[in-house]
Parts: structure tokens; C-alpha cells; sequence
């Protein structure tokens, strides 16, 4: 008679190739996590018979995981010496960092299935196997033997369990216990667990102790002189109020790389462009803590400087300037970048104190829900009334353009827009300016939108008392996580987007600002296949980063070749394959289209 394991696997061993067979879901014996997987593993075409994973033997052997997880695996691997079993780090992607074997004939299977250093084991490559599963849905699981997708995985067992960063809680990596089949297996997922908690305590303990190092370098050199100063580690960023001012989080992130570049080096100087084309004479030194090296110290130099410092000192200086660089909350609307502050803080003031704006800046930046949201602010019951030059009829009111500002609402509370002032016919000017001035005259806020300010017809510049521009998307990435989470939240709240789609999202140029990246978001968020937005859910256009226009036949080629890509992980070979073409068309057709597919890892 068949022991409960045994009938066990082979139902599940039954129902997977049931599942292999034809298009219906797996059955439900099935657990549901393993059910999932499988879905996702057939969905990507992931093989049954053969264990084909990319190998990358050059990685970071002194990675802050890999430090706090030696101790660890020494351990286990003194306990397990003799044993059936092996334990397993890899980093959040998957690729394994370190093995440790008790016995040689697992050592030799593993080494056959590439479960070794250097490999990578996501799902997305081998298919539903504990590491794979344990990152795709960040919780500890349990593939027991047939469960495995491919078939060479299935005479052993897996558990694993994510490897977190107690301060941020991302998924650092996963740990993985993986032996034989056998009656032990039922007791794999508590011991994984466990070993991963001590590598986060670990992590903590090297964390803190790099924290401790930077945080007394940072106040060793702010304490004396106000010049700007950044501390940059792995998970903590230090500025003074001179750097915070000048710098954003893509700042941050330039002057990070630009220190990694100088090495070892103890104290060393590098000019450095920001993303608003600023350059920045940057004096850099590694900041060391007793548990080896724990960041960057930089001491920031301007091309302003000097003439800073000429400027005679009149005092301390005034609440809003102070205040100038902080956040400026607005109901709706996000970002922290300086630019948008200025502009955010500056549109409030008129619009609290009624005082006739110009605003100013690309197509898709948000002018208009700039204005909404500053006159919401205000206490106001109405919504401004917004007229278009370049179509009246939409405010409901003759099609002649100064008759439909005059129709408009006008008092205290209410706001009146005049979208696209630049459009304004020459005839048509000073009649439009009239109606505002009326509208003003009854204590309407008036406001005019353009692309460009130099745009606005002579006869209506003396309306406006101030003017300020709007900064596109590409101006202020360091905003782009926020947006995004703030847009998701409208479209379809809870969705959210995988770690690999914002970097995609910050190589794009959003020549359609905020719209544009509003209209991506529907359309793969209507599109994904998951709980969240995965790269393969995003618009083709996405994954193109040409300069010229395409006609509809070279756009439809491009989200043809794209979809292919995307749907075999960026192999050219099976895309070409899978289009009847060459893989030497497929590069061709790549540069062509200037397709910039993330790296495969």
C-alpha cells in the first residue's frame, strides 16, 4: 500500500502533466501557490525537460548580503555535514551568491540542474522552484519533488523564504534549503525561516554599524561651515539644508555613481553633471565602519559659490525662504522636486491672494490641475471655469472667444482659465483682455496657460501680474516613483508596479509629460496579468527610445518585435525564431528602433 507522500506526488505529478496537456487552470489538488506558478511558468514558455539558466560569474563576493549571510552558512553547513540537504543564498533576482553541499552526490545533481554560484534561479528562467516562487511572491513556500515545473528538479525538495532589510523591508534576497525527497522534507520550511531571520539580524547589525560611521563623519563636517554636504550608504542618504536646497533624489543617485567610479581612493575631487544640467565640483571620501566599508562622505562645491559668498549677510533669513525647498502638499497632486515646490508655492500664494498668473510650460504637465488644486486650497466651492482658445465651445458658450469669457462665472471664490492664450487671434485680443479685466474686477482669479510665455499676444500681457513656469516630467524624475503611485491610485488602487518597471519608466523622455505617462499606466494597468504591472504590460513605445517619427506601419513592426522580445525575457535568438526572421534582423531592427529591453539577469 502507497504511503500518503507517495499517492500525493503522484496525483500532483498526474495533474501537471494533465495541466502541460491542455488549456484549462490546474486542478485543485494542486496547492495554490503551486498552481499559480505553474500558470506563470507555462505563460512563459519556461521548459519541462532541460534547465536552461543564464550565468553571470563576476558579482560582488564582498555584497553586504553575502557578508551578513557567511556567518550563517557556516553554521548550517557544520550541522548539515554528512546530511542530504544544502543551503542556498541568492540575491533578489535570483542569482545564487553561495552553496553550501553536506553530501557529494547532491552536490554533483545540483551542479548538473545549475544550482550553483553564479546561476540564476528566478522563476522566470527555471520555471516554479522554491527560490523562484519564494521572490516572485515575496513570502516563504515549499516545492516538494513533482511540484517542481521542470522535471530534473523533481526528485528533491525546496524551501525557501525572502531575506528582508529590517529598516526598509525590500527583499534583499531568499534563502533556501533544498535535500532529497523524504520523509524530513515537512520540517524544511521552519528551518529556512529561522536562517533567514539570522541573516537579517545580521543585515541589521552591519547596518546599524554603517549607519553609526556615516551619521558621525556627516556631523564631524557640518559642524563647522555651511557649505553643502552629502552622506550616501546603501540605505541612508544624510544632507544638510545647503545640499538638500540645490539637490533631488536623481542628484543623489548621479553623485552616488560618480563616488562608487573614484574606488578606494582616500579623498579625491570630480566634477559631476546633475539632472538640471548644473555641474558640481564633488570632494569625495569613503566613510569606513567596523563592519567594512559604509558609504560616501561628499562635500559639494557649486559654480555659484563664491559669488555666495560675497553677498553681504543681512540676518537670518525669511520663514518662506526657508521653507522655500520644503514639500508643498497640494489635495491630489504629487512630487518634491525643488522646481515643482517653486512653482506649487508660488501659484498657491496667487491664487490665495487672487493675484492674475500666466502659467506657463509643456503640454501634459498638469498647469490645469495645478490651478484646480491651488484653487481647492483656497476653501472655493466651484471648480475654475476653463475656456480654450483654440475652442470656446467647450465652455458652452458662443464661439466667438471674448463672448465666452464673458458668459464665464466671475466673484470671490470663483476662478476663470484661459487655456492656450497663445492662440488668441490678433483681432480678437483686446476684447479678451477686456473680459478678464472685468472678470478680475469682480474678484475673479484670473489665470491664462501657454507653452511658451514669450507666446502671449501683446495685448493681453499687462492682464497678467505674475508668470511662472511648469517643469516637465524629464526635468524632475526624482517625482516619478510618487506620480506614479499617486496616478495608480486613481486608475485602479492597489496595483502596483514591479522593482524593474521604474527604471524602465525613468529612461523614457515623456515628451507627453504627465499625460502621457497617465495614458501608459491605463493602458497596462487595463492589460496586466497579475496583482501588478509587470514590464510586459507596458506599451510597446515604452521599449523604443527613437528620435524620429515612425509612420503606422514602422510603429506596428516596432510592437511587433517588441511583444516577441518581451515574451522570451530579451532572447533574440528565440524572437527571431519566433518571427520567422534572423537573429541578425532582430539587432539590426533593435537599433533601428532604438529598443532599449532591460539587460537580462
Amino acid at each position: 500500500m502507497l504511503s500518503d507522500s507517495t499517492e500525493r506526488d503522484r496525483n500532483i505529478a498526474r495533474a501537471r502533466l494533465q495541466f502541460l496537456a491542455n488549456a484549462d487552470p490546474p486542478a485543485t489538488i494542486v496547492p495554490e501557490g503551486i498552481r499559480n506558478s505553474w500558470q506563470r511558468s507555462k505563460y512563459l514558455g519556461i521548459g519541462t525537460d532541460e534547465v536552461v539558466v543564464p550565468y553571470q560569474p563576476d558579482y560582488d563576493r564582498e555584497s553586504r548580503l553575502v557578508r551578513a549571510a557567511t556567518p550563517v552558512l557556516d553554521r548550517l553547513e557544520q550541522a548539515l555535514a554528512g546530511s542530504d540537504a544544502c543551503v542556498i543564498v541568492t540575491d533578489r533576482k535570483g542569482w545564487v551568491r553561495d552553496r553550501r553541499v553536506g553530501e557529494k552526490r547532491l552536490s554533483a545533481h545540483l551542479d548538473r540542474v545549475h544550482l550553483a554560484p553564479g546561476f540564476n534561479y528566478a522563476e522566470q528562467f527555471v520555471g516554479t522552484n522554491g527560490i523562484g516562487v519564494a521572490l516572485e511572491e515575496r513570502r516563504p513556500n515549499v516545492v516538494l519533488g513533482t511540484e517542481h515545473f521542470n522535471e530534473r528538479l523533481q526528485n528533491v525538495s525546496c524551501a525557501a523564504a525572502p531575506i528582508r532589510n529590517s529598516v526598509t523591508g525590500r527583499v534583499e534576497g531568499a534563502m533556501d534549503l533544498t535535500c532529497w525527497n523524504g520523509p524530513a522534507r515537512t520540517l524544511m520550511a521552519a528551518l529556512v525561516q529561522e536562517a533567514a531571520g539570522d541573516i537579517e539580524r545580521v543585515m541589521y547589525e552591519l547596518s546599524s554599524s554603517h549607519q553609526r560611521a556615516l551619521l558621525e563623519a556627516f556631523q564631524q563636517v557640518t559642524h563647522y561651515g555651511d557649505r553643502p554636504v552629502l552622506c550616501l550608504g546603501q540605505d541612508l542618504v544624510l544632507a544638510n539644508s545647503a545640499a538638500t536646497a540645490r539637490l533631488t533624489g536623481d542628484d543623489h543617485r548621479l553623485l552616488h555613481e560618480a563616488a562608487a567610479e573614484l574606488g578606494h581612493a582616500p579623498r579625491t575631487r570630480k566634477h559631476v553633471q546633475l539632472t538640471g544640467g548644473e555641474t558640481v565640483l564633488m570632494r569625495c571620501r569613503q566613510v569606513d565602519s567596523s563592519a567594512g566599508a559604509a558609504g560616501y562622505l561628499l562635500e559639494l562645491a557649486f559654480a555659484d559659490h563664491h559669488s555666495d559668498q560675497a553677498r553681504p549677510r543681512t540676518g537670518s533669513r525669511s520663514r518662506e525662504e526657508q521653507g522655500g525647498t520644503l514639500p508643498w502638499p497640494l489635495p491630489g497632486l504629487a512630487g518634491t522636486d525643488p522646481a515643482w515646490n517653486t512653482v506649487s508655492r508660488t501659484v498657491s500664494r496667487c491664487a490665495r491672494e487672487r493675484t492674475p498668473l500666466l502659467l506657463h510650460g509643456e503640454t501634459g504637465t498638469g498647469k490645469s490641475a495645478l490651478v484646480r488644486a491651488t484653487h481647492a486650497l483656497t476653501g472655493a466651492a466651484s471648480a475654475p471655469v476653463i475656456v480654450d482658445a483654440m475652442d470656446p465651445r467647450a465652455a458652452d458658450a458662443e464661439t466667438d472667444l471674448p463672448a465666452a469669457l464673458r458668459a464665464a462665472p466671475t466673484g470671490p471664490g470663483r476662478a476663470l482659465v484661459l487655456r492656450n492664450v497663445d492662440a488668441v487671434a490678433p483681432e480678437q485680443g483686446p476684447a479678451a483682455a477686456r473680459a478678464l479685466d472685468a472678470a478680475a474686477a469682480q474678484g475673479t482669479w484670473i489665470v491664462g496657460t501657454l507653452h511658451r510665455a514669450p507666446g502671449v499676444p501683446e495685448p493681453l500681457r499687462r492682464c497678467f501680474v505674475e508668470a511662472a513656469a511648469v517643469p516637465a516630467l524629464r526635468h524632475r524624475l526624482a517625482d516619478l516613483p510618487a506620480l506614479v503611485d499617486c496616478l495608480l491610485q486613481r486608475i485602479a488602487a492597489g496595483v502596483e508596479c514591479a522593482p524593474e518597471v521604474l527604471p524602465l519608466l525613468r529612461r523614457h523622455d515623456w515628451p507627453g509629460n504627465i499625460r502621457q505617462l497617465n495614458f501608459a499606466l491605463c493602458k497596462a494597468a487595463a492589460g496586466r496579468r497579475t496583482y501588478r504591472i509587470e514590464l510586459r504590460d507596458l506599451p510597446s513605445s515604452l521599449h523604443s527610445a527613437g528620435s524620429r517619427s515612425l509612420s503606422a506601419w514602422e510603429a506596428s513592426e516596432r510592437d511587433t518585435l517588441v511583444q516577441a522580445l518581451l515574451e522570451v525575457d530579451g532572447n533574440k535568438l528565440l524572437a527571431a525564431q519566433r518571427l520567422g526572421i534572423s537573429r541578425t534582423t532582430i539587432y539590426r531592427k533593435m537599433r533601428a528602433y532604438g529598443i532599449t529591453l532591460p539587460a537580462r539577469h
